[in-house]
C-alpha cells in the first residue's frame, strides 16, 4: 500500500460530470459511461424521493475518485467505483466503498449487490475485504468487450462500515 489517502469526499454534482468523465474514459475505455448516464443518475440523487448516492473524492483540487449506489426497496446496487491510477493502493477505493455502504444503511437496505469484471482481481479483493461474497456470473455483461461480470453480494451493510472513517 502506498501513502494513505487524504482527501475530501462530497456529494457529486452536475459540475463534476466533465472531470468524472475524463477519469471514466481513462479507466474504462471500452465501456465508459456517457454524460447522459451520469446526468440521469444524479437526477435521482437529491430530495426526499432520492434513490441514488453519488460521491466524488477530491485531493489537491482535482477529482481522484468517484462512486455511486442505487437503492430499491431493501436492496442496493453499487453502480460504479473508480479511483485515479495514481491513487491506486492508497485506500481511496475502501473509503468510497465505505461511503456507499453507509448510504445503503441510510436507505435501510438489507443487502448490497454489485457486478465486477472477472479480470478485475484488485477490485474483487477490495469487495471481499468488506464482506462481499461471489454468488454468480453474468456472461458478456461488459460491452462492447464482451467481458463477464462476477456478481457479488453483501448482507447487512451496516456491519461492514463500523470503524471506517473518511479523511478530510
Amino acid at each position: 500500500m502506498t501513502e494513505p489517502v487524504v482527501c475530501a469526499l462530497r456529494e457529486m454534482r452536475w459540475w463534476d460530470i466533465d472531470p468524472v468523465l475524463e477519469l471514466e474514459r481513462d479507466l474504462f475505455p471500452e465501456d465508459a459511461w456517457s454524460r447522459g448516464m451520469f446526468w440521469s443518475e444524479l437526477a435521482h440523487s437529491r430530495g426526499p424521493e432520492a434513490t441514488r448516492r453519488y460521491v466524488v473524492a477530491e485531493a489537491d483540487g482535482r477529482i481522484t475518485g468517484y462512486a455511486g449506489l442505487v437503492a430499491t426497496g431493501e436492496q442496493a446496487d453499487v453502480q460504479t467505483i473508480a479511483v485515479a491510477r495514481d491513487r491506486w493502493g492508497t485506500g481511496l477505493g475502501g473509503l468510497l466503498l465505505a461511503e456507499l455502504l453507509r448510504a445503503a444503511t441510510a436507505f435501510e437496505c438489507a443487502e448490497v449487490m454489485l457486478e465486477c469484471r472477472v479480470d478485475n482481481v484488485r477490485a474483487q479483493k477490495l469487495y471481499e475485504r468488506f464482506g462481499f461474497e461471489p454468488i454468480g456470473f453474468r456472461r458478456g455483461y461488459y460491452q462492447p468487450g464482451n467481458v463477464d461480470a462476477l456478481v457479488m453480494r453483501l448482507t447487512d451493510p451496516s456491519t461492514s462500515v463500523q470503524g471506517t472513517e473518511i479523511n478530510g
